[in-house]
């Protein structure tokens, strides 16, 4: 039995200092992750909403639904939201709506000043400080991992809205152009598009 317990404990202290050592050479760990996912939600809602033309900032597929330039006024609002509580600094357009821009430039502006205000709070991100508790809005504290993943997801989720508003009016989605690079071409038709991963957009 003492033999078991000092194995059981043997076992569990190396397991403990092996989650405390930083990601060996050639892995990606908590921090790398979500910059890199970051990265790239960052470029595909930058390229979507700088290649819609402003004359089809108006368009809804449906009546019940944000226009294209109301969907990335959310994203910008969201950001500064989001980011805000992260930094633990005071949401610097608290009250205003970008949903109610209706100029392309002024919307290219505000995602733009949204990734900017962004930015830092992802740059800054370390493995140590992905565990740290920050604001989580309306909610309870969450790790800023958690934060962090939140901007991501709800840019993921809005750019694949997006992409049904660009195919509409016959645009290529940044993510099809960078898988079509990827293979050579855009040969393969529409069952090969993807953002690289699988994933039809």
């Amino acid at each position: 039995m003492r033999r078991v317990l000092c194995v059981c404990s043997g076992t569990i202290l190396t397991a403990a200092v092996a989650a405390a050592q930083p990601p060996a050479p050639g892995s990606v760990g908590t921090a790398a992750g979500l910059q890199r996912n970051y990265a790239q939600i960052k470029t595909f809602l930058t390229q979507s909403a700088e290649k819609m033309p402003n004359a089809d900032y108006g368009f809804k597929p449906t009546a019940d639904i944000r226009s294209f330039g109301q969907l990335f006024g959310h994203v910008a609002n969201a950001q500064f939201g989001q980011c805000s509580g992260v930094k633990g600094v005071p949401n610097p357009h608290q009250g205003e709506n970008f949903e109610q821009k209706t100029a392309k430039a002024d919307i290219v502006k505000a995602l733009a000043d949204s990734f900017a205000f962004c930015d830092d709070a992802f740059a800054s991100l370390t493995d140590e400080t992905a565990a740290q508790l920050v604001s989580g809005g309306r909610g309870p504290q969450v790790s800023r991992a958690t934060a962090l993943m939140g901007v991501i997801a709800h840019g993921n989720e809005m750019y694949g809205i997006a992409t049904v508003y660009l195919r509409l009016k016959g645009q290529v989605p940044p993510s099809t152009e960078l898988f079509q690079r990827g293979r050579g071409g855009p040969g393969g038709g529409r069952g090969g598009e993807g953002r690289g991963d699988g994933r039809g957009r």
